[in-house]
């Protein structure tokens, strides 16, 4: 019905047979990508497949229904093909959403950084309301995160942090995040009752694999520092923290959340991956700016897309026009409705440039 989904549903079955494969068992880096590549896919995996066993049995059914000579059987039979029916109908949409969505529902991970911006001490505050704000959300819907970096203020406000998120559906679900965020309150330190305005940006990255991405190390240029905290205070006196420079696109990752130099190169390779993978999709995105509109926002950091008001406890997504009066609910990780009508909006626009190709 899909064939790029038949397509998924082709590739998670591959992987379901490479995990049965004794060396594939027994390298544990290689069957955690299978296993991680194979998480992404299930969804569709698990649709398709009950699509296809849906359609046997309304096969089946209507067999039943042209056999039958007794009317009460044949009324029975009739039923049961008639809901059959009806949840293929179901079935159909759902499949529609899933194709429609592309393969950002097949991706389970992603890197997601915070930065503070405008706004100095406020904005790195609110910087950190937003991590929090995220976490939450992932805990709510129990995806895993692991903290890559993560810089705090000597007034406790947040410079900046990069963390791993993976589950079913994190990308989906959190894709739009990317942009500037501006807020609207009063502070703390505020005497006079004033509102102020600072930001933040987040970026939301695709995890890039080993076969979207392949760095060679020729076009690496490694360097080692020792780790500093809050005030330039030395956090070791090893050389732990790692700048990692992708020459060919100038691309800087500096880690230093580990004492061990060896994790933080992990880390800052994984992270030099994704930002790459972006900057390739970046690229092709230009390419194609002039006859295609981005859908939801460029996704461009310096793009205000999201405007947080605390006088008034309204958020309004700039995007779409979303504005929700749940500003206190929302900052403390109930983030449903908001993200609901950013992936509806995503998937209307997606329909609609359909209908126009």
């Amino acid at each position: 019905m899909f064939p790029s989904l038949e397509q998924k549903l082709a590739r998670y079955e591959v992987l379901e047979q490479e995990l049965q494969l004794p060396e594939v068992l027994t390298d544990i880096d290689r069957m955690l990508g299978v296993q991680k590549e194979m998480g992404g896919l299930v969804r569709v995996a698990r649709s398709v497949r009950e699509y296809h066993v849906l359609e046997g049995n309304i096969e089946a059914a209507r067999m039943m229904v042209d056999e039958e000579t007794d009317p009460a059987s044949e009324a029975y039979a009739q039923e049961e093909l008639d809901g059959l029916l009806a949840r293929r109908d179901e079935m159909a949409t759902e499949l529609e959403d899933l194709a429609t969505a592309g393969d950002s529902i097949t991706r389970g991970s992603l890197i997601l950084e915070i930065r503070a911006a405008a706004g100095g001490d406020e904005a790195a505050l609110f910087a950190k309301d937003l991590y929090e704000m995220y976490m939450r959300y992932c805990e709510t819907m129990e995806w895993k995160v692991e903290v890559v970096e993560y810089n705090l203020t000597d007034l406790g406000g947040l410079k900046d942090v990069v963390c791993s998120i993976s589950g079913e559906g994190a990308f989906h679900r959190l894709q739009f995040e990317s942009g500037g965020h501006r807020v609207q309150r009063v502070p703390e330190t505020e005497t006079q009752g004033r509102v102020h305005t600072s930001a933040a940006t987040v970026a939301v990255l695709p995890e890039a694999t080993d076969v979207e991405v392949e760095i060679r190390m020729e076009d690496l240029q490694i360097d080692t520092m020792r780790a500093g905290g809050p005030g330039g205070q030395k956090v070791n006196k090893t050389e732990s923290a790692v700048r990692m420079t992708h020459l060919p696109t100038g691309i800087v990752v500096k880690i230093q959340d580990e004492k061990s130099q060896h994790k933080n190169r992990a880390k800052a390779l994984r992270v030099l991956k994704s930002r790459i993978l972006e900057y390739e999709q970046g690229l092709v995105d230009d390419a194609r700016a002039e006859t295609r509109r981005t859908l939801v926002g460029s996704g461009d950091r310096s793009q205000r897309i999201r405007t947080y008001n605390f006088p008034q406890n309204r958020i309004t997504d700039h995007r779409c026009g979303l504005t929700i009066h749940k500003l206190d609910r929302i900052i403390i990780g109930e983030m449903g409705e908001l993200i609901d009508g950013l992936v509806e909006f995503d998937r209307q626009e997606r329909l609609k440039g359909n209908r126009q190709a």
